[in-house]
């Protein structure tokens, strides 16, 4: 891959990327490291036990996207959905609030406080995910002895333990993000899902070996795979271009004469980002609910429990929601049609037909309208037709298409910076040339 890209690790022109691509590799190092680290006090192998009697659950999901932390009951095992679920509250909070609203006009100083007031948010959930975890741990069913000592002392550390472990991963995502490469949040959840791969590949293999899988079942899995995948990439390359052209007058005749350009528009504008979000936001109640299964039967909590599993028709619908609402939501956040009509309008670009200003913003939020339709409709396909396939088909392993999402997109997402980067070498060394040539001139 590395030799396709161009890249030489030997060429000093890039010294900054190759720093990057090893920071960005240390990191994920500690990460995988941290991730081994049991809460003090508990013993794993009762956890691990009790864990694994819950095959394609949201107790499954939540381990994947911990990269198996929860199933050794690390310090790690809250994962980053804290952080995930904080980033929703304080974005949403910048469309209703007035004062958040102020803070997003603000710009570069807006948005470091809106930052600052994420992580205050992520602290306090995790502050609540963390007692909820550590209180309701021995009330789930076949937890006797789970804890060796069971008062204050356990109860403190392990809250502060979780509560740091996900003070760690938004630190460490946040780094990955200004010094490495791509998203570090999606790197981490990115990290975590595939670390699990070699064992379901393993899994998979093995009960296609003890004949309790058939053979058709074992090729249309993989093929199935192989096609999401495909589409995945097909539509993540894909965009809709808005022709755009400039006028410009010709040195002394006075002529008008019109250049071309045009505004990519993705298919997918806001990435893996709602799935993510609609996964955190749908985890979130039924983790809460899965500590008070055992002590509050027949009640909402165990309503709660047994209808937001992936699967089930009340999960599906709100998932489906979700999805949709966050697309809309999300790619809203990231380009604005009215300040890209003021830039085109500041620059001499126009529309063809259609007047600069207001009109034009008009058009291209109808445009973005009808792609988020599209958008929506293509992630919340993709993360539910594989649990369709995993429940009917009976894959060992939790196989949704939100991990498949995430993956497929962090990878792509990947790739593109570091070829962006090392244009920007070329592109940068070039430029020095050109300046010593004419200096010597």
């Amino acid at each position: 891959m590395i030799k396709k890209l161009g890249l030489n690790f030997y060429n000093k022109k890039f010294y900054e990327l190759k720093k990057r691509i090893f920071f960005v590799f240390f990191a994920l190092v500690i990460f995988r490291i941290a991730s081994f680290i049991p809460i003090p006090g508990i013993n794993t192998d009762i956890f691990s036990n009790v864990l694994n009697k819950h095959q394609n659950t949201m107790i499954d999901m939540l381990n994947i996207f911990s990269g198996g932390s929860l199933n050794r009951a690390s310090i790690l095992a809250l994962g980053i959905t804290p952080y995930i679920s904080a980033s929703i509250i304080i974005q949403l909070l910048t469309f209703i609030n007035s004062y958040f609203i102020g803070l997003k006009k603000e710009g570069e100083l807006g948005r470091i406080k809106i930052k600052r007031y994420t992580k205050y948010a992520t602290l306090f959930l995790s502050i609540i995910q963390a007692i909820g975890f550590s209180i309701g741990l021995p009330n789930l069913h076949g937890m006797n002895g789970l804890i060796i000592n069971s008062d204050f002392h356990f109860y403190f550390v392990s809250v502060i333990s979780l509560i740091t472990g996900t003070l760690f991963l938004m630190w460490m995502g946040d780094l990955i993000t200004s010094k490495g490469i791509g998203n570090g949040t999606s790197f981490i959840i990115f990290i975590g899902i595939i670390s699990g791969f070699p064992s379901a590949i393993l899994k998979t293999i093995y009960k296609f070996q003890t004949s309790k899988m058939n053979i058709y079942i074992f090729i249309i899995m993989f093929f199935f795979v192989f096609i999401v995948t495909f589409l995945v990439v097909f539509i993540e390359r894909s965009y809709r271009k808005i022709i755009i052209y400039y006028s410009r007058r010709q040195n002394m005749i006075y002529k008008n004469i019109s250049q071309t350009s045009h505004i990519p528009l993705k298919i997918n504008m806001s990435g893996v980002m709602p799935a993510i979000f609609a996964s955190s936001l749908l985890l979130f109640p039924s983790t809460i609910s899965s500590w008070f299964n055992i002590k509050f039967q027949n009640n909402f909590f165990v309503f709660v429990l047994n209808y937001f599993k992936p699967g089930q028709p009340l999960y599906v619908f709100l998932y489906t929601l979700s999805i949709i609402f966050f697309c809309f939501f999300y790619s809203n956040l990231v380009f604005d049609p009215r300040e890209t009509a003021n830039n085109l309008k500041k620059s001499g670009a126009f529309l063809l037909g259609i007047r600069p200003g207001e009109k034009t913003a008009n058009y291209i939020s109808n445009i973005m309208s009808k792609i988020n339709i599209i958008g929506s409709i293509y992630i919340a396909v993709i993360c539910l037709l594989p649990d369709f396939m995993r429940n009917i088909m009976d894959v060992p392993f939790y196989f949704g298409g939100t991990s498949l999402l995430i993956v497929v997109v962090v990878i792509i997402d990947f790739l593109s910076q570091i070829q962006t980067l090392m244009i920007s070498t070329k592109y940068n060394s070039l430029i020095k040339k050109s300046s010593l040539n004419l200096k010597k001139f």
